[in-house]
């Protein structure tokens, strides 16, 4: 008999010592990549209706939202459907015009005709209200639209 025998061969082990640098990697990645919502909502989540056509925002950078529903704060604002949220303040009607040339000064000339405005309004919204929003928005010729809608009818 001899006295070494033969050893055998196996899968080596996989050497680990770069995954923490990998992880941290891509935890960094993900941090610069993604966008935090910019305005915090001061009307309740608006139920919106189901939509009949779709179609996908490109840039989102040049959507300018505004919210139309019923107030969080019903001891300042009331209980009425027809609160108006510009940025992360209640509005009028009346403030549309100065929030739309406002977000045009945000922007380059050349990517003004791409704006768009999007009004998120809950089903039980006034549609009065939505239709004044309508013709200050004429007043500033923003006539692109965008009107907000569920997915499949969830919500």
């Amino acid at each position: 008999m001899s006295k070494f025998g033969k050893k055998k061969k196996g899968m080596p082990a996989v050497n680990t010592a770069s995954l923490p640098d990998i992880v941290f990697m891509l935890l960094f990645f993900f941090m610069v990549t993604t966008t935090m919502r910019e305005t915090e909502l001061k009307i309740e989540n608006p139920r919106l209706p189901n939509a009949t056509e779709v179609k996908k925002l490109e840039h989102k950078s040049l959507v300018s939202t505004i919210y139309v529903g019923k107030s969080k704060d019903v001891s300042r604002h009331g209980t009425a459907f027809n609160r108006i949220q510009l940025n992360d303040k209640i509005a009028t009607a009346d403030d549309v015009p100065a929030f739309i040339i406002n977000e045009r000064s945000k922007v380059s000339e050349a990517e003004v005709p791409f704006m768009t405005t999007s009004i998120k309004a809950d089903v039980e919204s006034n549609v009065g209200t939505i239709i004044d929003i309508r013709l200050k928005l004429r007043d500033v010729n923003a006539l692109k639209i965008s009107y907000s809608a569920s997915k499949g009818g969830d919500q």
